[in-house]
């Protein structure tokens, strides 16, 4: 029997339930769960702002090691350490998926939102989506790099090679991402809430050049600005950060509503974009770099039936980097 927590109607609990442990079909692998990180992601669907199929176990930060292996699968070995990421499959048909661009397919599944995630001490993922995590990570320690750091380096690839950088939100994503950027040779200046000092001082002590409140001016323009927390305020503001040119990259994949600007906080060739998904190939370059870099995540570790408590602290802002799941 495997243990998961499980989500049946959106606003409610996540409940503990019990079932038998799954085979894996074709091409897919059978993954008994070490660790799973808990993303801002699986805090909208866990309140409804994300809407997909219901019961779901959530979870897509997911590190573990294969049990069994499914018919044709190519590159795994049973007892190898994996990682299941957000992307969980993609058609391979669409316009998108033909013009390797995959992270925008028309009919993809998703790890923990439309097939069941790593909150859980198993979990069954196609093999062609997992990735090999380098030996220098921890379990624990690498969960969080299979989301936040993932779809965080896939926001900094996007925000282009500009030497000052602002990370608007500094939690799991950014600090992370701080530290690649870092390592790149680039300013980082960190926001967080009006008021977080604590946040501040963590974003200093990864070695961001400045560090402030989302109200608060950095002491350079900006070339580029990466907005991770959910709130559309934050874009305006961003936008009257960023020099001529620059561009400010919405992370997340849920964001609230982004009030009506001035044109001329745009105008000047500034750009405003999102980023969607991830591609394998992001995964596989972001790996690689993540241990170049030498990323060190910051982890507050809960026992898997303790997933409501972790939800609840990461929807107060209580977590210093990331709160991940150990079965």
């Amino acid at each position: 029997m495997m243990r998961a927590m499980q989500l049946a109607r959106p606003g409610e609990p996540l409940r503990m339930i019990e079932r038998p442990i799954p085979m894996p079909g074709p091409g897919e692998l059978l993954v008994e769960i070490s660790a799973c990180g808990v993303c801002r992601t699986d805090l909208h669907i866990a309140d409804g702002e994300l809407r997909g199929p219901l019961p779901i176990v959530p979870g897509h930060e997911i590190v573990g090691r294969v049990a069994a292996l499914g018919a044709d699968v190519e590159g795994f070995s049973r007892g190898d350490r994996v990682g299941v990421p957000w992307l969980g499959q993609t058609c391979g048909r669409c316009l998108y998926c033909q013009t390797a661009r995959e992270n925008l397919c028309d009919d993809p599944l998703f790890t923990g939102f439309t097939r069941d995630g790593g909150f859980a001490s198993h979990v069954v993922a196609d093999a062609r989506y997992c990735f090999p995590v380098p030996d220098r990570f921890g379990d624990a320690e690498a969960a969080p790099l299979l989301c936040a750091g993932l779809i965080g380096y896939r926001s900094l690839r996007l925000a282009g090679a500009g030497d000052a950088i602002g990370l608007y939100g500094f939690g799991a994503a950014a600090h992370i991402l701080a530290q690649v950027a870092i390592w790149q040779g680039r300013r980082v200046h960190g926001f967080t809430r009006p008021g977080d000092v604590a946040a501040q001082d963590f974003a200093r002590g990864l070695g961001c050049a400045w560090a402030g409140g989302s109200d608060e001016a950095p002491p350079e323009p900006l070339d580029a600005a990466i907005i991770f927390a959910p709130v559309g305020d934050l874009v305006p503001i961003a936008l009257r950060h960023v020099r001529k040119g620059g561009r400010v990259v919405c992370g997340g994949i849920h964001m609230s509503d982004i009030p009506a600007f001035p044109y001329a906080d745009l105008w000047g060739e500034r750009s405003l974009l999102s980023v969607a998904n991830l591609t394998r190939d992001d995964g596989r370059e972001f790996l690689h770099v993540a241990a170049q870099a030498r990323v060190s995540t910051q982890i507050v570790e809960f026992p898997l039936a303790e997933a409501n408590l972790a939800l609840d602290r990461l929807r107060a802002g209580a977590i210093e980097g990331a709160a991940v799941l150990r079965p």
